[in-house]
């Protein structure tokens, strides 16, 4: 009987699917589903698995992850296997998303296998390429994310992004590292830190153009970049060429460490093109790290100019230093961006976040949890019944 008792209190939970990078790929993908796990895995009415993007390869067959363009078709088959066997024993499919090859690779075919399952998908999309991605992939977006019964959003900057397309989203936060510690910085040091991936979009070379600059005011100046990507090379070549001094390139850093290397820096250095919401200068508020950033994308809708930061336009690097210096002179000023910044990301603890995913989850799956449940309750009842009689003969 108590075992039975057991099914019953199972059958009330909600049994979720959080589909996403794994920290095999650093990024704010990962780093947001491994928050969520860590703070979900707690709650009692949930069941929640992870499914993630790039599955590893059992045993010796590991190494063909090692090869190029071998690694992307197997661990595409084995990403879709595991789909096709896993989904059916869920009530929700929770589904990060990015943007192009991989929306079309890892989203698309999880929304069409979870819809011919009847599965409820929430669409998590994180990318602030939304809107070049929606507009040039016409076929494989909006017809298919209206496949989904709510897509998600980290700022209400995709917000409108979406509703441009005839779509509606829903804001949910990131959620914020609890181990990124506020630290007051005064006096301010010219410490500065970068981790943004080594892509075109994210133009580090803004950044370090900008640091050229300051570095005429600030000899002694330091730039640690915590990142990694396909300019590497070539931004490396470029810090040479500027004759920068003191500046690291450390690849990138897992994500243990990262709470070290914001507490050794002063100011976070950003020079976006294309961005959404950057978890990194929500972590940055939080660490009481001062952020001078351009206003890419979502920036302006997390970022208040002169209230928790400093913000410039695209692509201006001489503007990004001028404000890194102005703040390095004014003690006033930055300590005025650090208390404001801390007290506007106070409120993307895990537990608040997570409780606003614990309700849409129950929002989506009520019906069908309820009718589980009742259906484990005559099951419950129908063997007492005959225990009862049982005892009575």
């Amino acid at each position: 009987m108590s075992n039975l008792k057991d099914e019953i209190g199972q059958s009330n939970r909600i049994r979720v699917c959080i589909v996403a990078p794994s920290l095999d790929i650093l990024g704010g993908q990962s780093r947001q589903a491994a928050l969520l796990l860590a703070g979900l895995r707690d709650e009692p009415t949930l069941e929640v698995d992870f499914l993630p993007h790039n599955p590893r390869l059992p045993g010796v067959l590991r190494k063909l992850q090692g090869i190029k363009y071998v690694r992307t078709v197997v661990t595409t088959l084995l990403y879709f296997a595991i789909v096709v066997i896993r989904l059916p024993r869920y009530d929700v499919v929770h589904l990060f998303s990015a943007s192009y090859y991989s929306y079309l690779l890892s989203v698309m075919p999880v929304i069409l296998i979870a819809k011919a399952y009847g599965k409820p998908v929430i669409l998590h999309y994180h990318s602030g390429e939304a809107e070049d991605h929606l507009e040039h992939w016409p076929r494989t977006t909006v017809p298919i994310m209206r496949l989904t019964h709510t897509i998600v959003v980290p700022s209400n900057y995709l917000i409108g992004v979406f509703a441009r397309f005839g779509l509606e989203a829903h804001v949910i936060s990131n959620i914020v590292d609890p181990r990124f510690r506020f630290k007051d910085r005064a006096p301010l040091h010219p410490a500065f830190l970068s981790s943004r991936l080594l892509e075109p979009l994210y133009n580090v070379g803004c950044a370090l153009r900008a640091f050229a600059s300051i570095q005429k005011s600030y000899p002694e100046a330091t730039l640690t970049i915590a990142a990694d990507g396909s300019m590497r090379s070539d931004l490396e070549q470029l810090a040479s060429d500027l004759g920068l001094r003191h500046t690291r390139f450390i690849g990138r850093a897992p994500f243990e460490v990262m709470p070290d290397l914001y507490d050794a820096a002063d100011i976070y250095l950003n020079a976006n093109d294309i961005d959404n919401t950057p978890v990194s200068i929500l972590e940055s508020f939080a660490a009481g790290l001062l952020v001078v950033t351009t206003e890419a994308g979502g920036i302006p809708y997390i970022l208040e100019h002169e209230r928790t930061g400093l913000m410039v336009k695209c692509g201006d690097h001489e503007a990004l230093a001028a404000s890194a210096i102005r703040l390095l002179g004014d003690p006033v000023l930055a300590a005025r961006l650090a208390l404001n910044a801390r007290e506007s990301v106070l409120s993307f603890t895990r537990a608040t976040v997570c409780d606003e995913w614990l309700s849409l989850y129950r929002k989506l799956t009520a019906q069908k949890v309820a009718r589980r449940a009742l259906v484990s309750e005559k099951s419950y009842e129908a063997v007492a019944s005959v225990g009862t009689r049982k005892n009575r003969g």
